[in-house]
C-alpha cells in the first residue's frame, strides 16, 4: 500500500450503525412512513437501551433533554399520540424550569394559527436504576390561537389527573429520544433544532395561580 494514500475510514460500530438505522427511519418522509417498519424501529430500540442506556444524573443529560422534540413514531394507536404528514405532534421539555408541553399543530403555514396544548410539571423519581424516570403532572390543556399583539389567544382549562403518569427516559443523546410511558407504549422523538422553547412554550405569567414550578427540576 503507497504510505502516502490516505487511510480508509474505520466503520462505525455496531451500536452506532444501530442508531443510525433508526435515526433513518425515523426522519423518513413523510411523518409516519416509519409506522410501516414498525417492526424494524421497536428491534432498534430495544438494542440501543441494552447497548446504551439513558441516566439522567449523567453530566449534561438535562441540557440533552431540554429543548423540542417531535414524535416521529409509538406504538399507540391513539389519535393524540398520531404520526401523519398532516400533523406535527410536538413535545416541549424544560427541565430547567420543571415544565413540559404537549404541542399538537399543523403542518406548513397554519402552524401558528391553531394548536392543541396540555401543559405539565415534571419532576425526577429515583426509583429507577440507571435513573430514568420523569413523573409527570398534568396541570391544564386546550386550544391555543394565533397571536395577537403582544400575547396570544388561548382558551385552556385545568387537567384533573387522577392518575399517576410518567414517563422513562430510555434512550437520550443529543438527536434522539425514545421513551416508554405508564401505559406501556413506546415513543421515539427526534430533536428540532430549528424551534426553540422561547418561541413555542407559554410564558410562566399565563399559568393561572402560579401552578406551574418555575425552579429547577429537583430529584423526589
Amino acid at each position: 500500500m503507497d504510505p502516502s494514500s490516505p487511510t480508509p475510514a474505520s466503520p462505525p460500530p455496531p451500536v452506532e450503525q444501530q442508531r443510525q438505522a433508526l435515526l433513518a427511519l425515523l426522519r423518513q418522509e413523510p411523518r409516519g412512513a416509519a409506522k410501516r417498519e414498525s417492526h424494524q424501529v421497536q428491534q432498534l430500540i430495544e438494542v440501543l437501551e441494552r447497548a446504551m442506556p439513558a441516566d439522567l444524573t449523567a453530566p449534561k443529560a438535562l441540557e440533552q433533554l431540554e429543548g423540542v422534540w417531535e414524535l416521529r413514531w409509538s406504538s399507540s394507536s391513539q389519535p393524540y399520540l398520531a404520526v401523519a404528514p398532516w400533523l406535527e405532534n410536538l413535545q416541549l421539555l424544560a427541565p430547567s424550569q420543571s415544565r413540559a408541553m404537549n404541542l399538537l399543530r399543523l403542518t406548513g403555514p397554519l402552524a401558528p394559527l391553531a394548536s392543541i396544548a396540555v401543559e405539565a410539571e415534571l419532576s425526577l423519581d429515583s426509583s429507577t436504576q440507571p435513573q430514568q424516570r420523569v413523573q409527570v403532572r398534568f396541570r391544564r390543556g386546550g386550544w391555543l390561537g394565533p397571536s395577537l399583539g403582544a400575547g396570544r389567544l388561548q382558551l385552556l382549562r385545568s387537567v384533573q389527573q387522577s392518575f399517576p403518569a410518567w414517563l422513562d427516559i430510555t434512550v437520550l443523546d443529543d438527536e434522539l429520544r425514545v421513551c416508554r410511558g405508564n401505559a406501556g407504549t413506546l415513543f421515539a422523538l427526534l430533536r428540532r433544532p430549528d424551534l426553540t422553547l422561547e418561541e413555542l412554550l407559554l410564558p410562566l405569567s399565563d399559568t393561572p395561580n402560579g401552578e406551574l414550578n418555575s425552579g429547577s427540576l429537583q430529584t423526589q
